[in-house]
């Protein structure tokens, strides 16, 4: 039968995706912490590729919350509208960067607590910011992570947020921020959501839905 993964197994299978994916990594281009969670908050729904060819050209000219504070949301949604849903995000950007200067002096705080209270911003975005921009641990669950690690089986969890608990109790400390990248680049390229790849994959002895998958065309 399925069943959760053992910490020696977690970390074999961590040591496996290492190697599937040595350039695992956030794809979100930015030069600083605003940068980041301007584009994360943009990801929302979209590609990082996409959000990406936006930034490009977006930061050239407007990389600080004083640079969005001054814009109008008419300006920032027409910059941003190829990333969807661009309406509800030049509201948040907007706001965002009006807090930052209100409350932060202008910086993108290093913390959970003072992250979440952005607007746009929950614990999957601060997740991100916190580990990629500031270098403080954090699993930040998205899509990817979420299906990837409750398919394999390192955790068993029905939600995003007990997933993001779970896999930091299963995985070391000190791995938590390269694990968020290495099941994201397997999700991406590999354990896609409608047809994975599991001839594709070094982990598939280790995983559960694999085990379930052969077990069906046995019958």
């Amino acid at each position: 039968m399925p069943r959760k993964k053992t910490k020696k197994e977690v970390i074999e299978i961590l040591d496996l995706l290492t190697e599937l994916h040595p350039d695992a990594h956030c794809e979100l281009v930015h030069q600083n912490a605003f940068e980041l969670l301007i584009a994360t908050i943009l990801s929302a729904q979209c590609t990082d590729v996409r959000v990406n060819i936006v930034t490009e050209e977006m930061f050239k000219k407007y990389n600080t919350p004083y640079d969005f504070n001054e814009l109008s949301i008419k300006e920032i949604e027409n910059m941003i509208r190829t990333c969807g849903l661009y309406k509800s995000k030049a509201q948040k950007i907007k706001d965002s960067s009006r807090i930052l200067i209100e409350d932060f002096e202008g910086q993108v705080p290093q913390n959970l607590d003072d992250l979440i209270k952005l607007p746009g911003v929950g614990r999957k975005t601060a997740g991100v910011v916190l580990s990629n921009a500031f270098g403080i641990p954090a699993i930040a669950v998205d899509t990817h992570v979420f299906r990837v690690s409750n398919r394999i089986g390192i955790i068993k969890e029905n939600t995003v947020e007990k997933t993001e608990f779970a896999l930091m109790k299963a995985i070391p400390i000190d791995r938590w921020t390269h694990s968020h990248h290495l099941l994201i680049f397997q999700g991406r390229r590999v354990c896609k959501a409608r047809k994975p790849e599991c001839d594709k994959c070094n982990i598939r002895d280790y995983c559960n839905y694999y085990a379930v998958e052969n077990k069906k065309k046995e019958k």
